[in-house]
């Protein structure tokens, strides 16, 4: 599974991460998706290995109060879903 994760990042784009989010009603501003992708390519290691330890909340900041708001229910979404996988 980790295998199939990595490749997958390592082809993320920018414009995946918008088009995920737009799906998912999600209209990120160009500074929340720069943070988002380079956030994502960056941690998504540590946050597959330590998934307990990660708190979004820590990243508030980095987007309108709108927006964070999906973000984190997206995230406790996906996270419920694939944690018996992590």
């Amino acid at each position: 599974m980790y295998n199939i994760i990595e490749r997958y990042m390592s082809m993320l784009k920018k414009e995946d991460v918008n088009n995920f989010a737009i799906k998912k009603n999600v209209f990120l501003s160009e500074n929340e998706l720069n943070f988002t992708y380079e956030f994502l390519k960056k941690n998504w290691q540590d946050i597959l290995k330590n998934p307990n330890v990660f708190d979004i909340n820590r990243y508030k900041n980095q987007f309108s109060e709108e927006n964070f708001y999906k973000v984190k229910k997206i995230f406790d979404e996906y996270y419920q879903k694939f944690k018996s996988f992590i």
